[in-house]
């Protein structure tokens, strides 16, 4: 099972953020500033909602072998 922070979702938060840095002291505060940090927004709202399908999909995952278990447990009453 994943971690809450896994490595690859704390990098693209790293590398975006020191992008949205740099782009922050070579261009001011200028309207690129405002898409560089949109960028950033949509990294992190990407990397959530990825997080939340992660724990839907384990849920969903429990479930079905909860499910499965009952079901071996009917045919071998039956057998």
């Amino acid at each position: 099972m994943k971690t809450k922070h896994d490595l690859g979702n704390i990098l693209v938060i790293a590398i975006t953020f020191i992008l949205f840095a740099i782009a922050l002291f070579t261009t001011g505060f200028t309207k690129d500033l405002l898409l560089e940090a949109g960028v950033l927004l949509v990294s992190i709202k990407i990397i959530m909602m990825n997080r939340a399908i992660t724990n839907s999909n384990i849920e969903i995952i429990r479930k079905l072998n909860e499910i499965n278990e009952k079901l071996k447990e009917n045919i071998s009453k039956e057998v």
